[in-house]
């Protein structure tokens, strides 16, 4: 018969070796995600040099019948370390989202073991919570390793029929290239998922206040040889993860500066890359944006 203290050495040590088998198969899953993510950026190299966006900088996007989904591959100016340590914690996010126009407010909630964001998304302009969509999206830090990095966004459902969104970003470091500073490489993918009252809400828009706005993607070219850009839904995909990218980016660069001066540096430095692509992105001047930034913000960092 097995004496108690030696089924008890054997279960510790079961454990144990349970425990090291998992951390292994993270580790092998995180090495695997690493790897990918270099051998995108190492097929992207002639593209991150030369694009229409005048920065390291790739976006592709893709329509099902069911889903939109956005990605963008970027070399940011920032080590590894820095992009790791600001961006795994959940109230950070809610200080990058604020930057986007449709965001009213934001703000980390839960338990530290399930954290959680609610997101208010509503338009363009100053606009009552009330009238705003709320969204519960988690929040999980799905790798933290050495040279890898991931953080997974999702909330289930969204307004008019909209579900599954998510929001994933994935970053390696880079090695320092001409003498410059370490960089950076992150993955930000934007997509959800919508069915027919979402599509006709989409038509809707699309035939009338958004007709005449497009995405990043070159179509073609029309007759005096000006590039064309892919419109209707891919279009409004393709804004939005800009948009989300470009605060991120935005706010990874307002961290040397004191934290009183940060947020207006973060309202500034998204207003002007976003002016850089005017023809998708414009939608009102720097003045007014900073205004309902600042009130949103403001609101944002009340007591609820």
């Amino acid at each position: 018969m097995i004496s108690f203290p030696t089924l008890a050495r054997w279960l510790v040590a079961l454990s144990v070796a349970s425990a090291a088998v998992a951390a292994t198969t993270a580790h092998a899953a995180d090495d695997t995600a690493a790897n990918a993510l270099r051998a995108k950026y190492d097929s992207l190299a002639p593209t991150l040099r030369n694009n229409i966006f005048k920065r390291a900088l790739h976006l592709e996007s893709t329509e099902s019948s069911s889903e939109l989904k956005g990605d963008i591959y970027a070399v940011v100016n920032h080590p590894f370390a820095t992009v790791e340590s600001s961006l795994k914690d959940p109230d950070v996010w809610c200080d990058v989202l604020i930057l986007h126009l449709n965001t009213k407010l934001c703000r980390a909630e839960g338990e530290a073991a399930n954290p959680a964001l609610v997101l208010y998304v509503g338009r363009k302009y100053d606009q009552p919570l009330e009238d705003a969509y709320k969204l519960r999206f988690s929040y999980r830090l799905a790798a933290n390793a050495p040279e890898y990095f991931e953080v997974l966004l999702n909330a289930p459902a969204g307004p008019v029929g909209t579900r599954d969104y998510r929001i994933v970003l994935e970053a390696i470091p880079l090695a320092p290239q001409d003498g410059k500073a370490e960089r950076t490489l992150v993955h930000l993918t934007y997509a959800y998922a919508y069915g027919l009252p979402a599509r006709l809400a989409m038509q809707t828009y699309l035939a009338t206040v958004a007709r005449e706005k497009v995405g990043f993607t070159v179509t073609g070219k029309d007759a005096d040889g000006k590039p064309e850009y892919v419109g209707g839904v891919r279009g409004v995909v393709e804004r939005n993860t800009m948009r989300y990218y470009l605060a991120i980016d935005a706010y990874l660069g307002s961290l040397r500066l004191p934290p009183g001066e940060q947020f207006d540096r973060r309202l500034k430095t998204w207003f002007d890359a976003s002016e850089q692509y005017a023809l998708q992105l414009h939608e009102m001047e720097l003045a007014d944006y900073m205004t309902m930034k600042h009130a949103e913000n403001e609101r944002q960092h009340k007591a609820p």
